[in-house]
């Protein structure tokens, strides 16, 4: 089992910050690249899910990562409390109707996971209901790989409780 709280949320000491972001600079350089094949094949389409605390980088991410990307091949759906109209459907029924088009690719901010962690943590459902929702969610992927050929790509942003109170901060200042 994973736990976050073991796992350290900065960088290694001897990091180079100047090769890493440019590394960063040739990667997102290749990322656009490829998005501008994958749009103009049509073939295969990518998902992104980013999952992380509030103030993790999942904005961050998506302005820097995906700067060079096409905008007629990419889109970001931001998931937030479901809808009235959402809640009349089962949890997927949002989450299916923004997956990527053949040629697209979709980034999730937040994702079909939030509708388990957070319903788990404030104990709104059940661990049989949380089980059923991870079946039901390994479903959905690999009826997206199988049957549209996506590729789906998962981040976890992790950040710590300090630095997320630093930038909670300030925003609201």
């Amino acid at each position: 089992m994973i736990k976050l709280s073991k796992i350290s949320t900065t960088p290694p000491s001897d990091i180079d910050k100047a090769a890493i972001e440019l590394k960063t600079q040739s990667l997102v350089k290749k990322i656009g690249d490829l998005q501008h094949k994958l749009y103009a094949e049509g073939k295969k389409s990518i998902l992104v899910v980013l999952q992380g605390m509030d103030a993790s980088g999942k904005d961050g991410t998506v302005k820097t990562v995906f700067a060079n990307c096409n905008p007629s091949g990419i889109d970001v759906k931001a998931f937030k409390k479901p809808t009235e109209e959402e809640f009349q459907h089962d949890f997927l029924w949002r989450i299916h109707q923004n997956a990527p088009a053949k040629g697209n690719m979709m980034v999730f901010n937040r994702s079909h996971y939030e509708d388990i962690l957070i319903q788990r943590v404030h104990k709104w459902i059940s661990e049989k209901r949380v089980k059923s929702r991870m079946e039901a969610i390994n479903a959905f992927e690999k009826l997206l790989i199988e049957d549209n050929d996506t590729v789906i790509l998962k981040c976890y942003m992790h950040i710590s409780r300090e630095r997320q109170q630093e930038k909670l901060q300030e925003r609201i200042d």
